[in-house]
This record gives C-alpha cells, structure tokens and sequence, in this order.
C-alpha cells in the first residue's frame, strides 16, 4: 500500500516508512493512495470467518507485499487476546459493539496492541540497534493504552503528554504509574497543547536527526489501520443479516470514524455513518453548513471527546475527495449535552439494563435519532468500560454497583511517576535530547 499526504502533494511508499515517518515531507497526514474493494466472494460470506481469519485477510490485502503471511499471523494472534463481541441491546435491531474488552478497557487496546507489533517487528529486522520514541499525546484512553502495549518492549522508550489538572485521579493513574520505559510528562497547558507539541516534535528536523521519533496517536495513520478490522467483525457477528448496517460512532478526533469509511470503501455493506459528538461538535456543525470552524475545546462529562479541531478532519476530506456532497451522503452529525448524555445513561440501564460510559451513550443516543429499522441495523461502538468513568455513572446511578477491573484496581494502589513540564517546544525538545 502507497500512502499520499491529505493535500495529495507528496506521497509515501512504504509501510515502514508511514509507520516511522507519520507525517508527509510538507506536514500533512498520511491517507492511502487506493482503496480497491475486497474480493465479492469473502464479502458475500463473512459471517462465516472468524475474527483471526477477517483480519488476516485484510492485513494480507494491505501489507503482504511487506510483511510475510507467517509474520502478519503472528502480529494479529499477539494483538488480540480478547473478545469483541457484538451485544443485542433488549430493543429491537440495535447492538452495541464492545471494544472495551483488553488490557486497559478501551477501544484504544485495539490500535495500540497492533502498531506496537508493528514497531517491534520492523525494529527486530534492523542491523542496528537504534532506540525508537514514541510520543503520545492524551486525556486518558489513549495514553493508558499506550503504556499497556508498549511496556518493557526492548528498544522502545514512550513519553506520554497530558494535561495537568484535566484528568480525574483513575486517569492520571492509568497514565503515570508505569515507570521502566515509559514516562508520563505534564504538560501545563491543554490537550490542544500536548497535541501540538507531538506534532511539532515530529516535524522539528534537528531533533529528528538525533532521535528516532514517531507517535502512536492517530496522527499515525497504521494506528487507525487495525480499527478497520471491527468493521468487518461486526457485520460478520450479524450472521448474513440482509439489511445494511447504519454505524453511529462516539468521535473526538474521528480516527475511529475513519477507519470505518475505509472498511466501506472496501466494499462492506454499510448505508451510512453517524459522527457523534458531545458539544464540541465542529465536524456535526460542518455537516449542517459545510463550514469547518475549528474552536478551543469545553470540557464535558466525555472527556476523551473533547476536542475542537479533529485531527482526522483533513483524512475524512481526503477520503471523499474534498466533497461537501459525498461527505454529507454518507455521514450524519449528531451532538449531545452533557445532561442529555446523562439522562440517556440513565435511561439506557433502567430501559434496556444495559450500562455504557458517557462516550457509549453518545453513540447510543445518536444512532436512536437516526436508525430506520426497516431498512437498517443499528450498531454503536461502546469505545470504554463503564467503570473508566464511574465518577460520571455513579453520579446518574448512585445505586448501581459498577465491577471494577483488575487494571483499574491495581493502578490506583500504585504511585505517580511524572516529569512536569511547559507547553514550550524547547522544554520537551531539551527533555527528549537528555
């Protein structure tokens, strides 16, 4: 697969490149040059493969040529050691897709498992022995998620940016108690903060020179590739349901979003997406106008969706070639309050006893708004365990005992381990050279 910048000025060609380089020459994303459609035949009978089976056919239609058969199976049995199931919400053509299901209970597990077998792979094939960093910037899921798939994995050090006093006490924890090689910084600043200093630490050619750098966020377009897989998982767990599957996606920086149009693309039955927000809602507001007005982000009770300015925007563009009208046929923009979110927690355990975090909720309420039975299935990716964000529940349902995992148990027990720095360049610059 050759991988063009979002502007189509430049382009990448190779795997390993994309997956170290990140960004293009001018500082764009990296988006796949060509989507082919998969084969008629796998398509027609998915719902007879399994899951290692679905993602062994994809990765061999995508990186075959640069990866062996034996190798990419071994990368897949190493990254998914845990269930994705499908569950039938109690109301009838509605299932929600749980993601929640690995190390640190978020869909994060997912890409992060996969690009950390990806950077292991290409490093062990190296002559030289050349240390790799991997910066990550967060608000919790995807921080926790990286430090779980990279820990103690030789030759890998992490540097995980998030921002002070933005997180609760569970998700500091699961970001900044590791230790070994990797290490929590934080940053006085925001999100957009740690953001911007991950990318201009990507693009800053005299610390490149020095260091091996890249970044598992979704800026790293081989982090969304294995998302790609669920898609299909989903579908396939439908048994040969005729009707088309309607997909409402919880979104902050629409990685996940993009990894489903991609799987469209390929030729999976799906009718339509929903882009669904809390009120940072730029890409449903772009929907409404076709105007694209990046904003500083509010903090809501989805905290992991507070974003203002997508960083995947530019990859969903690039995908229906800057098109306004092709965009808006395919995707739909739903936005919630905070109140609403809560109410529909509430009314989603006490109708249906089924109890979601608040991003889950957002994906539910948004694909209630939309869903057409008659002709649709309606799936929400539940992207987080409840109990990531039991402060949240508990405050809507102070009755319901919500089962902590052993992950989230077991890093509350243990001690912060930070390194607090500025939202200056030259401060994690200087920090990284040490």
């Amino acid at each position: 697969m050759n991988y063009s910048s979002t502007n189509g000025n430049t382009s990448v060609d190779s795997l390993r490149e994309a997956l170290f380089q990140t960004f293009s020459s001018n500082g764009e994303l990296l988006i796949p040059t060509k989507i082919n459609r998969l084969p008629k035949d796998f398509l027609t009978n998915l719902h007879t493969f399994s899951f290692p089976e679905i993602c062994l056919k994809i990765c061999k239609y995508l990186l075959e040529d640069e990866i062996p058969k034996k190798d990419i199976e071994k990368i897949i049995q190493n990254t998914f050691d845990f269930d994705i199931p499908l569950v039938e919400i109690y109301e009838k053509d509605v299932y929600a897709l749980e993601l929640f299901h690995g190390n640190t209970h978020s869909f994060k597990d997912v890409g992060m498992r996969f690009i950390a077998e990806l950077i292991t792979y290409f490093s062990e094939k190296e002559k030289e022995n050349k240390e790799t960093t991997i910066l990550v910037a967060t608000t919790g899921d995807t921080g926790s998620a990286a430090a779980s798939a990279f820990y103690k994995r030789k030759g890998i050090r992490v540097c995980i940016l998030y921002p002070k006093n933005k997180l609760s006490v569970l998700q500091e924890k699961q970001l900044n108690t590791w230790g070994e090689n990797i290490t929590a910084l934080e940053i006085d600043g925001t999100f957009e903060d740690c953001q911007r200093l991950v990318k201009e630490a990507l693009m800053d050619k005299e610390l490149n020179q020095k260091l091996r750098i890249t970044t598992a966020n979704s800026y790293n377009f081989l982090r969304i590739l294995p998302q790609i897989f669920y898609y299909f998982w989903a579908v396939a767990q439908l048994k040969g349901e005729q009707r088309t599957a309607i997909f409402s996606v919880p979104s902050g920086n629409f990685g996940n979003l993009t990894a489903g149009i991609i799987a469209k693309k390929m030729g999976l039955r799906i009718s339509r997406f929903i882009a669904a927000t809390n009120i940072n809602d730029v890409v449903p507001q772009y929907l409404l106008n076709g105007s694209f007005e990046p904003r500083p982000a509010v903090r809501t009770v989805s905290s992991s969706m507070d974003t203002g300015n997508p960083v995947n925007f530019k990859r969903l563009l690039s995908l229906y070639n800057h098109s306004y009208t092709r965009f808006s046929a395919d995707i739909a923009g739903y936005r919630l309050t905070d109140r609403r979110i809560q109410n529909t927690i509430k009314d989603l355990y006490e109708g249906y006893d089924y109890l979601a975090d608040p991003h889950s909720t957002v994906g539910y309420a948004a694909l209630k708004n939309y869903l057409t039975p008659e002709s649709e299935v309606g799936i929400f990716l539940a992207t987080a365990h409840p109990a990531k964000y039991q402060e949240v529940v508990k405050q809507v349902l102070p009755y319901v005992e919500i089962e902590t995992p052993t992950f989230l148990k077991e890093v509350l027990d243990k001690e912060k381990q930070i390194v607090p720095l500025s939202s200056k360049i030259d401060d994690l610059k200087a920090f990284l050279a040490k």
